[in-house]
């Protein structure tokens, strides 16, 4: 393992990755992150699905993995994180959680602030923990990829991320739909069982809608409204 040390600028190691690995698969991507990095990164997952946590334990089985508690998930996206505990006992399941409850937040800010506001919500249940948990981390995996959205069409595998301050792996950017599917299916990956259901792009309950037959995959997420992000990736 090659140590990162608080000396050393890790966005020009960031760069310098960016260049070596821009064609790299998603397990030398991975590779390259538990070598640099040892303990000292995270997967983030959403629950969707297990795609990226399995494709991390392949290279490191006790990675610990981020998930976003904002207190406003389908009761199968925690019955999937849940399962993930179970068939890979190694990972270490990391809860960012806001700093007021929904009750709380309620009180604050008034019911449903995702209806009136849904940019401010998503910055104090999603934006802030994530910010506060990755202040561990040296660098974060994410699953972006560059299909998702016309937002994320230029993602590389690996950058800086100037709002966290860390190294960003996007191990899966390149893949297309096909591939994706494929790795589910070849390894018998969890899947949130929402997916089945017409729910392509799984967020917090509230905010999430089925996808109609042949539409944009994240048209269910904030629907009717002009809002496209949560804020995580930029």
């Amino acid at each position: 393992m090659t140590a990162v040390t608080a000396d050393e600028d890790l966005k020009a190691l960031a760069d310098k990755a960016s260049v070596e690995l821009a064609d790299a698969t998603a397990l030398e991507a991975l590779e390259w992150t538990a070598g640099t990095f040892g303990n000292d990164f995270i997967v983030a997952s959403n629950m969707q699905d297990a795609v990226l946590i399995d494709l991390a334990t392949r290279v490191k089985s006790d990675v610990d993995v981020l998930f976003l508690q904002t207190g406003y998930h389908f009761a199968e996206t925690i019955g999937t994180r849940d399962a993930v505990e179970t068939v890979y006992p190694d990972v270490r399941i990391v809860d960012a959680q806001a700093a007021q409850s929904v009750a709380e937040q309620d009180a604050e800010y008034g019911p449903k602030l995702y209806e009136r506001d849904p940019n401010q919500c998503c910055f104090l249940r999603k934006v802030v923990p994530l910010r506060n948990t990755l202040a561990n981390y040296k660098a974060w995996v994410t699953g972006v990829r560059r299909v998702d959205a016309p937002t994320r069409a230029n993602t590389p595998i690996v950058t800086w991320d100037e709002r966290n301050g860390l190294v960003k792996v996007n191990p899966i950017a390149p893949w297309t739909d096909e591939e994706f599917r494929a790795y589910i299916d070849s390894r018998g990956i969890l899947e949130n069982p929402l997916v089945s259901e017409g729910y392509l792009s799984i967020g917090c309950a509230p905010c999430t809608a089925k996808v109609a037959p042949g539409a944009d995959p994240r048209s269910g997420r904030w629907a009717g409204k002009s809002k496209t992000e949560c804020g995580l990736h930029g």
